[in-house]
């Protein structure tokens, strides 16, 4: 949520903001809003009065009453007092409760870069990194390989869970293992500390992550529950820091989160296509850093180089793509896409988004810094995902394929697959029957 005081002394900077966006509508937000905390001041300042008055009548009819004289009109006084205050006092939460819904619901304040956009068509490409491959023969998408070499079941899931889930068999399993231990050990190595959260959050944690009304089309519900399923470690990771204060010398607190993840999927994509692109499920690692907020910047350009080293070592094509304002979501400052280069498509698609939230998503939750003047401040908060591993997959098999249906390991995951160079392989159809056999 945006800061109040940052509204009142700085209305400039927020209209800007929104003017920026083209949103017209938070624009005749804004002003209702700059209207209601006044007249929320001065209703406080009546609540204030009131009570002051009715504790000096107080006082008045005790002293009347010790020297014997006449209270009445006093007292008459004083029964009205109580209903006063109440009327104000109800009409005062109220108007709280409006300045709230519009302090979660308009948007962050945009970083300067973040250009206008009517949608992602007009999301800008920064830069793109690797080689585009070539093949000698027609290549296959991931599922017809697959299914080719019996590693994944879509059938027997769509049975047991319906469409947007999928059993990993095998060689399969193991190279998606083999992602994830890779990503742990290079995050690791980075001094970021290791998390796996719990699956499910609630609805205070939800609201302060972002938009709710666009967050409840994708997320699970569970029924009857203030419980949510995660559609990413970054919503339990913030809720993690839930009315804390952190020391400044202890800043920045480095993160990242394994998971599994849980998403509708509804809208205009919807799990429509057989694969593992677009799934219900899937396993992600989420890397999250609460920064001092003069460092988050700096921060914002680390996140996207972890994952863009992960990508280099994986050896995949990428892209990156700066978002505009109108595929920004409104708890983002500035947001990027990591697209990798899917070969059967012939084009890009995303498998990270980078986002400084800056303070939105940390003041709804009460989570602050503290220097050595015991001065406090509302931290920012910024996430980037490291490794989706479900497309990942997708882009590492239909990148690797190899003329005779096998798919070739990349070097810096082969370690984590018992030394298996090739899927598929009859090397490592071998090696998966001698240890099946052990």
């Amino acid at each position: 949520m945006l800061d109040i005081n940052t509204i009142r002394n700085s209305p400039e900077l927020v209209k800007k903001s929104l003017e920026k966006r083209k949103d017209t509508e938070k624009l005749t937000w804004l002003k209702d809003l700059l209207r209601k905390d006044k007249e929320s001041s001065k209703l406080k300042k009546e609540i204030d009065d009131l009570r002051h008055e009715r504790n000096v009548i107080s006082k008045k009819i005790n002293e009347l009453k010790k020297q014997n004289k006449s209270a009445t009109t006093e007292i008459n006084k004083a029964k009205q007092l109580p209903r006063q205050i109440q009327l104000a006092e109800e009409k005062y939460t109220q108007i709280q409760e409006k300045i709230k819904h519009y302090l979660m619901r308009i948007p962050n304040i945009l970083h300067k870069d973040v250009k206008y956009g009517k949608d992602e068509t007009a999301n800008i490409v920064r830069k793109k990194v690797g080689t585009i491959p070539k093949f000698s023969f027609p290549i296959k998408n991931h599922v017809e390989l697959l299914e080719s070499l019996n590693l994944i079941d879509f059938d027997a899931s769509a049975k047991v869970s319906g469409n947007g889930f999928y059993y990993l068999k095998g060689e399969l399993g193991l190279l998606n293992q083999a992602l994830i231990k890779f990503t742990i050990e290079s995050l690791q190595k980075k001094k970021y500390e290791y998390i796996e959260p719990p699956l499910m959050v609630n609805k205070k944690v939800v609201e302060a992550a972002g938009d709710l009304t666009a967050f409840e089309t994708a997320l699970y519900k569970v029924e009857d529950e203030d419980a949510y399923m995660i559609p990413t470690a970054e919503h339990a990771i913030l809720g993690m820091l839930t009315n804390k204060t952190i020391l400044e010398e202890d800043l920045p607190l480095k993160y990242f989160g394994y998971s599994m993840c849980f998403r509708k999927e509804i809208g205009s994509h919807g799990i429509n296509e057989k694969g593992l692109w677009r799934t219900h499920q899937f396993n992600k690692i989420e890397q999250f850093i609460f920064s001092h907020p003069k460092n988050s910047w700096k921060y914002y350009d680390e996140l996207r180089n972890n994952t863009e080293d992960l990508m280099r070592k994986l050896k995949l094509p990428y892209r990156v793509l700066e978002m505009c304002t109108g595929d920004l979501g409104i708890w983002k400052a500035r947001s990027e896409d990591i697209e990798v280069y899917r070969p059967t498509t012939k084009e890009y698609g995303e498998v990270a988004s980078l986002s400084n939230c800056t303070d939105f998503q940390t003041r709804s939750l009460n989570i602050k810094g503290k220097n050595k003047q015991g001065k406090k401040y509302v931290l920012h908060s910024l996430n980037n995902t490291a490794i989706a591993t479900s497309r990942i997959l997708v882009a590492i098999i239909e990148n690797y394929q190899q003329k005779d249906g096998s798919i070739k390991v990349p070097t810096v995951l082969q370690k984590y697959m018992d030394g298996i160079k090739k899927i598929g392989s009859e090397d490592a159809k071998n090696k998966r029957s001698r240890k099946n056999s052990k």
